[in-house]
């Protein structure tokens, strides 16, 4: 027997049916994948704090402090950053190592800021097989900005062969006939940046010389000794810190004194400059899209205010004229505003629609006139440069930002 539907029957169970949907509805607000939830945001992050370049080690800790900020002030839409941040040793197979401890165990939303060239291609194919965001690599390598491939992966500095590319713009217009000799470390960070060069200068007679290093060498002394044996006018060093600095200090020792340009990668006052010797760090040239912590024009500027407080704060140990720290300060700047685009929609595919969406985003630590802009079929967020040239103890900026895109 059927119990009849009177009115209030009725009633009672379209109000239930209402209520469940506007409960259904407000969980629906909120969508999670693994990594996320009402209280967290998990991020993965592999950095090299020890090993041949553990200079780049305060990119890692920078980052852990902007993170710890934003927690401070209550986290981002109510929810607390849980930056996991590991050790590779820049050694790819203990990143591919801990990249599985990261998704596997740690179950983090994404990767985020992992630094290195070769550390990051161990991990691109795992990743996106996952289909887990490689955001914002801390590497300029080219194949970052491959979205139909791989499109889990997204760089965020200049790409090697941008940058490179401006150096050959200007060697053109300054020693058009100028024999150069290339010091590049023996690996896809090295090559790209070669490429860069010899797609910008066109004609390769000019290269007399394109001398390897492999990254594990203690010093690099005998290639800048074998670079000085092929006489060229131009030294040009594809180098990271270490090695840069190495290359440096050496062409002081020699007295030999040829117009020098070295990779952004290695122009930090504080970890390349100062160890090689100020005096012999006198003229080198190279580029940036950062403002340099370091140089007194922007002694007041709000942007690298806001740097100097973190640091005091948060880091009181790292040198505020360090731009790996600038650099990793920069990278998370970005990640906490993709992240407050996501609103409530925590998921991976969403981190990735929002981390492809910015359209000429300034931040405070970039140098004027650069912005970061991206979309789906665009993921090299910044693609403009501005020489330099290390004058008394610091970096000075020359010229107009330059874009680095091919003709």
């Amino acid at each position: 027997m059927t119990t009849p539907l009177t009115r209030r029957t009725v009633s009672s169970l379209l109000g239930l049916a209402l209520a469940g949907a506007a409960a259904g509805g407000a969980y629906a607000d909120k969508t999670y994948d693994t990594g996320a939830s009402d209280t967290e945001i998990r991020i993965g992050n592999i950095v090299p704090y020890s090993g041949p370049a553990s200079a780049y080690g305060s990119v890692g800790k920078a980052m852990t402090a902007v993170f710890k900020m934003v927690n401070d002030d209550g986290g981002i839409n109510g929810r607390k950053i849980n930056f996991i941040s590991y050790d590779d040793a820049y050694s790819p197979p203990k990143t591919v190592e801990q990249a599985r401890k990261l998704i596997e165990s740690d179950e983090v939303l994404f990767l985020f800021g992992v630094l290195g060239t070769a550390p990051n291609t161990a991990i691109q194919k795992y990743l996106n097989a996952k289909k887990v965001p490689q955001l914002f690599v801390a590497t300029g390598a080219t194949k970052w900005n491959e979205p139909k491939a791989f499109p889990w992966t997204m760089g965020w500095l200049p790409s090697y062969q941008s940058e490179a590319r401006i150096y050959a713009k200007y060697l053109t217009a300054q020693q058009p006939a100028g024999k150069i000799a290339v010091l590049y470390q023996n690996d896809d960070m090295g090559k790209d940046y070669l490429k860069g060069l010899k797609d910008g200068l066109g004609d390769g007679s000019r290269l007399v010389l394109e001398e390897s290093y492999e990254i594990a060498e203690p010093t690099v002394e005998s290639h800048i000794v074998k670079m000085k044996s092929a006489n060229p006018d131009i030294v040009v060093l594809f180098t990271t810190p270490k090695s840069g600095a190495q290359a440096i200090k050496k062409l002081g020792e020699m007295n030999w004194k040829p117009l020098t340009i070295i990779s952004n990668v290695s122009a930090s006052t504080a970890a390349v400059m100062r160890p090689a010797g100020i005096e012999n760090a006198q003229g080198v040239i190279s580029a940036a899209y950062a403002k340099d912590a370091s140089d007194p024009q922007w002694a007041n500027d709000p942007g690298l205010g806001a740097f100097r407080e973190l640091l005091a704060k948060y880091l009181p140990e790292i040198n505020p004229v360090d731009s790996s720290a600038l650099t990793g300060y920069n990278i998370a700047t970005t990640m906490v505003e993709v992240l407050k685009r996501c609103g409530d929609e925590l998921t991976r595919a969403n981190v990735m629609k929002q981390a492809a969406s910015l359209k000429q985003f300034a931040q405070g630590g970039l140098l004027p006139g650069i912005t970061l802009t991206t979309g789906p079929d665009d993921f090299q967020p910044i693609e403009q440069l501005q020489l330099m040239q290390f004058k008394g103890e610091r970096w000075q900026l020359f010229g107009d930002v330059m874009s680095g895109e091919l003709k």
